[in-house]
């Protein structure tokens, strides 16, 4: 029997394939590592916060003998007094209505102010828009330390310290730039076709706003709303500057008066169930809101 040979050009061809199949299952493996590291630390870190967060609830519903008994013991009986002690005596309740009523005023606000404006810069170019979206964009950069001595001499010639509608103010007016970029790039990945439908039917460029553009952005007003509550809520540096009495302390002065308390009475477990109460409406927006959070960030990122 004759062997057939292959031809010269398929021999030359043949060496060159599996050098090429090796880089390839070389790179899905190293795809593939890289994949099982990333879910490693995310189970890793949602495990530790979890872990954190049970730990600190769990310290709160115990007494102090029972926390300086062990440290890692359930507690025996809830202790609930806890939080009535922190939520009346420490005032934690008083920073609690104080701090709902500033956040979500402020971001209703922000969301009234920010969302006409960014719809203008995005959809109604005018002489000097471009130039405006960069000012906004501009003011992202500036660290809010830097603004509390000229921001306190201009609240108190305009007799807004220890306000809570002064401080409003300051938060709205810290907070516009980023709401104003991020709506700015979400209006402007919309499309156009049904604003124009409805400027063509007799709306006017408010209508049209109010009825269309408006619903058709509210992914984005939500997730841009969320990121202004979580900061909002956690602001400590700007409360503390511009307010000073205890009835207008917001939730987290009033977590540090507890927190300096405990050189003198020693309630670690008052001051975990404080801990507790100011992470509990976060933990809340988190769980009910997050799906929302991530189809706003992903809607603006796909369409961009």
């Amino acid at each position: 029997m004759h062997h057939r040979e292959q031809p010269s050009s398929m021999r030359r061809s043949s060496p060159s394939v599996t050098p090429r199949r090796r880089r390839v299952a070389a790179g899905d493996v190293g795809a593939q590592i890289i994949r099982i590291i990333g879910w490693i630390l995310i189970i890793g870190w949602s495990f530790f916060s979890i872990f954190a967060f049970a730990w600190v609830v769990m310290t709160s519903l115990k007494s102090n003998h029972e926390l300086f008994a062990n440290v890692w013991q359930l507690p025996k009986e809830p202790q609930w007094s806890n939080y009535v002690k922190v939520w009346t005596l420490s005032q934690l309740g008083t920073g609690f209505a104080n701090s709902m009523l500033l956040v979500l005023s402020s971001v209703a606000a922000l969301v009234v102010v920010g969302s006409p404006a960014a719809y203008v810069l995005a959809r109604k170019p005018f002489k000097g828009s471009n130039a405006l979206t960069y000012l906004f964009t501009f003011g992202m950069g500036i660290p809010s330390q830097l603004l509390l001595v000229p921001l306190f001499f201009l609240m108190f010639k305009m007799k807004l310290i220890d306000s809570l509608f002064g401080l409003a103010i300051i938060y709205v007016a810290l907070s516009l730039p980023f709401t104003i970029f991020y709506l700015v790039g979400f209006f402007k990945t919309l499309p156009g076709e049904l604003e124009e439908a409805a400027m063509i039917d007799g709306c006017t460029s408010f209508q049209a706003f109010r009825k269309i553009m408006l619903p058709l952005a509210s992914p984005g007003v939500l997730t841009v709303s969320i990121f202004n509550f979580l900061f909002l809520w956690n602001d400590f540096l700007l409360a503390l500057t511009f307010l000073s009495s205890n009835d207008k302390f917001t939730l987290s002065l009033g977590l540090f008066g507890l927190k300096g308390t405990m050189q003198y009475t020693g309630d670690w477990v008052g001051l975990f169930a404080g801990f507790t109460v100011i992470m509990l409406p976060i933990l809340i927006v988190y769980l009910f809101l997050s799906n929302q959070m991530v189809e706003g960030l992903s809607a603006g990122a796909t369409k961009g």
